[in-house]
């Protein structure tokens, strides 16, 4: 099978440290890929291997099938780039550094196309010094999708920007997978994680810790209950016909799956003891998952 992106067994060493470790990933066109993991984990010198600003101390790394180091610039031409350095020069407007950098590509996008898409219309003759942070990331996310690229690397591509914004980057992101492009995206945001991958990848320490889908993340079928006052966990486990644990004063866990059946025990069971159902999940959160994986590392590794 051919990838868009396709890394094996790379590492990146600056002097005695690690910082990317023996990592193997694969993004084949048309898929959202997450690159999760708290700071210093190793993302960012990834991204830059990826796209042929540094090369790798051991592995291979391919973009399209090419090496991003020897063949840099044809690597740089189909691929489009957010990264967390760089800006533009400050007295000039989206509108001009679009039309600019439009003129590096052959068969560019339109401009004034991606101007609207991006909801930068408004702004678009504004200085780049005047504009919000969230109106320049969203410029410069522009600027990556004018060469209508085939891979499209972001690196944390919803910082500082509004809810409004947010969801103007999920959709962007949506179309460009169904387009057929292959997207590599880090971030911190757990939540934008959750609403756009196909496939999550978590790094702590220069290495990959997890990686697959979000229900293959997420673990065993689990229905996690908060309530208004703490119940006893033992009967309703004997109600349900499964294990219950108590994970907090007021959040039990079931081990089952959720059914519109087992919901019912459930809030009949918190009435007849004066409670309410304050929250139900039917697994644990990506948050809970991506914190315990990390700290499994940690542990592993002291």
């Amino acid at each position: 099978m051919s990838f868009a992106i396709d890394v094996a067994h790379l590492q990146v060493h600056f002097g005695d440290r690690r910082a990317v470790d023996d990592v193997t990933l694969h993004v084949p066109y048309g898929q959202v890929t997450t690159l999760l993991g708290p700071n210093g984990a190793g993302k960012t010198t990834l991204v830059e291997t990826l796209l042929g600003f540094r090369s790798p101390t051991a592995g291979t790394v391919r973009l399209h099938g090419l090496d991003p180091v020897r063949t840099h610039a044809e690597v740089v031409a189909r691929t489009g780039a957010l990264l967390q350095r760089g800006g533009v020069w400050f007295p000039m407007t989206p509108a001009q550094v679009m039309d600019l950098t439009a003129t590096y590509y052959e068969q560019p996008r339109d401009p004034r196309e991606i101007l609207g898409v991006l909801g930068l219309d408004s702004c678009a003759r504004t200085p780049w010094r005047r504009l919000s942070g969230g109106e320049q990331q969203r410029t410069l996310l522009g600027l990556a999708l004018l060469g209508r690229p085939r891979v499209l690397v972001l690196d944390e591509p919803t910082t500082a920007v509004d809810p409004e914004g947010r969801q103007v980057i999920r959709e962007l992101i949506r179309a460009e997978r169904e387009r057929g492009c292959a997207l590599l995206i880090t971030t911190h945001e757990l939540t934008e994680a959750e609403r756009t991958a196909d496939e999550i990848v978590i790094m702590n320490h220069g290495r990959v810790v997890a990686q697959g889908s979000l229900d293959a993340l997420a673990g065993d079928a689990v229905v996690i209950v908060d309530t208004s006052q703490p119940v006893d966990p033992f009967e309703l486990g004997r109600r349900l016909g499964c294990v219950v644990t108590v994970d907090g004063p007021t959040r039990l866990r079931c081990a089952l799956a959720a059914s519109p059946a087992q919901v019912e025990i459930i809030t009949a069971y918190l009435s007849e003891h004066g409670a309410t159902l304050t929250n139900l999940a039917t697994r644990a959160s990506l948050e809970e998952r991506y914190l315990a994986l990390v700290a499994d590392a940690v542990r592993e590794s002291s």
